[in-house]
């Protein structure tokens, strides 16, 4: 099989060396169709130059091609059997123009809960979209989506072998959306300490949160990538995951991150249907469900009985099941079609 892997116009290279999302996506779907056997093409010039080898390159976008351009030519001949790519694009003009004329399959992933396609972009065989959890198979589901967990990997962010860790670890971008604050609140009620993973995207929120943000159980680690977060991901004891009452989580890549390291998983879920509950189950995690409520204060509370469930379970078992079901091999082979 023969599989060209699409990069697209971003703020950071494929694959990122901290944060990032559809980019890792990108790079764990390269990795699995390599491993797999898949003759594999990176496109687009975001690709990094210190990959490893088994990858062929081509700077080419389809998006940029014009009709008899060399470059479409080139594609062309690489006889591809499939493409895999950003959401958005299967959609524009330009790139579906050059994808019908390669005669390939397309899949992609909905990492973006409101990001509209328009009706017919997707036919559930040739051209197939998936998404992650089953309140995002409904809101595509004029698309045919297929269900399937997001498996997302970084470079050198092997998993370690797995520990009973020590402290919380809360991991993401620094946002309102994300609600950090509801970990450090649930983190103080039990006593314990807090670390925080990832970039600041919204300042005036940590401002408006800064008494609990930066209270003295709470640690500020910055954004990790490489072995520096796989060694924060495996000593922590439970890894906490929030986000606000409205927001609406499309594929979250730190549940693969966390239960591939053993570390379990205490998440936040204001709905049934969510991330949470397609990424864990009761050897990997625990739910705090508030459906219908609205007040930090009682999330903050189910949270903290989530993670004192959580802080049982077996790390062993955890980064078993992890590596399992978030194994890029598999999540290629669901790409691909071929299970």
């Amino acid at each position: 099989m023969k599989v060209g892997i699409c990069d697209y116009p971003s703020a950071y290279l494929f694959p990122p060396s901290g944060y990032g999302s559809i980019e890792r996506w990108l790079w764990a779907a390269a990795t699995g169709a390599r491993i797999w056997g898949a003759t594999v093409h990176l496109l687009g010039p975001r690709w990094r130059n210190d990959l490893p080898d088994g990858f062929s390159r081509n700077d080419v976008r389809l998006e940029d091609l014009r009709a008899g351009d060399a470059g479409e030519h080139e594609l062309d001949r690489l006889g591809l059997d499939l493409l895999i790519v950003g959401h958005e694009y299967p959609a524009l003009p330009e790139w579906r123009r050059t994808w019908q004329q390669l005669r390939c399959d397309v899949a992609t992933f909905q990492h973006d809960p409101h990001f509209s396609h328009p009706a017919g972009t997707f036919d559930g065989v040739r051209s197939r979209l998936y998404c992650y959890s089953a309140e995002m198979a409904h809101r595509y589901a004029e698309q045919k989506p297929r269900r399937e967990l997001s498996v997302q990997i970084g470079l050198d962010e092997e998993p370690l072998p797995a520990v009973a860790g020590r402290d919380l670890l809360w991991l993401g971008r620094i946002c309102e959306a994300k609600a950090p604050h509801l970990a450090a609140y649930a983190a103080r009620k039990l006593g314990r300490k807090l670390r925080i993973v990832g970039p600041i995207h919204d300042e005036d929120y940590v401002r408006r949160r800064q008494d609990i943000l930066r209270a003295p159980h709470v640690q500020w680690a910055g954004e990790l990538g490489g072995q520096d977060k796989a060694l924060a991901l495996r000593d922590a004891s439970v890894m906490v995951y929030t986000c606000s009452r409205d927001y609406i989580e499309a594929g979250a890549a730190v549940f693969a991150d966390a239960i591939r390291a053993g570390t379990p998983v205490a998440a936040l879920a204001w709905r049934p249907g969510t991330c949470p509950d397609a990424a864990l189950c009761n050897d990997t995690g625990a739910v705090a469900s508030v459906y219908g409520e609205d007040d930090d204060t009682a999330a903050a509370e189910a949270l903290m009985l989530a993670i004192l469930a959580a802080e049982r379970l077996d790390p062993e078992t955890v980064q078993s099941v992890g590596l399992q079901r978030f194994d890029p091999v598999r999540h290629f082979e669901a790409l691909a079609a071929l299970r």
